[in-house]
């Protein structure tokens, strides 16, 4: 991994999975629709000042979506940040920063 680039693809956890929770509702009033599948599949993480989390969500049929979410510092006490994501993915989609 370079400093301050992304990590390698790793498959999603648990963790993975309450982040995208998380943030499920700002994603879903931005798009203007519910989500009835949210699954965290895989994610890369890049430290910045915090950590940036890029998640790939199956979010129903061969549909995918993937978010940039912020974790800050933890003593700046912020909550998760959805900072931007991509829409019309597929599962071949390899997760890039963006």
């Amino acid at each position: 991994m370079l400093c301050g680039g992304p990590s390698a693809a790793r498959p999603a956890t648990e963790e993975t999975q309450r982040i995208a929770d998380e943030v499920k509702p700002h994603l879903e009033a931005k798009e203007g629709k519910k989500f009835d599948v949210f699954t965290a599949v895989e994610f890369k993480t890049q430290v910045v000042a915090g950590t940036n989390y890029f998640i790939k969500v199956h979010v129903g049929n061969d549909e995918f979506m993937h978010l940039r979410v912020f974790r800050s510092l933890p003593h700046e006490n912020k909550p998760l940040s959805l900072h931007s994501y991509q829409s019309s993915k597929t599962k071949r989609d390899e997760l890039a920063f963006f």
